[in-house]
């Protein structure tokens, strides 16, 4: 099934911690999208050769695709789901609450 949330969408966390934030997809994976400012995380680093002091380190963590929604209308932040439609051999997204308008 094709992904429905590509790279440089404008998306909208509609559950979770951070629900309601906007942000920039910066990414998208297999366990979900990285969007920016959203999903910071940090991990505990052992010590080793190349950091012998060991310490914490910043990391981006994914956040699920059912919980982002594609914001359609930037000013209102209104948001719509994914659908496609195959139009003379091409196929593209469109914005289902929209009445079927195309997206980028």
């Amino acid at each position: 099934m094709a992904q429905r949330i590509r790279k440089d969408d404008l998306v909208k966390i509609i559950s979770g911690a951070n629900k309601g934030t906007t942000g920039k997809v910066l990414s998208v994976t297999s366990e979900g999208a990285l969007v920016e400012g959203v999903g910071l995380g940090r991990r505990h680093v052992k010590p080793s050769q190349l950091n012998p002091r060991g310490g914490k380190k910043d990391i981006h963590v994914a956040t699920p695709l059912h919980k982002l929604a594609l914001v359609v209308d930037e000013k209102a932040t209104k948001t719509s789901r994914v659908g496609y439609k195959v139009v003379s051999g091409v196929k593209s997204r469109v914005a289902r609450q929209l009445k079927d308008k195309e997206i980028k």
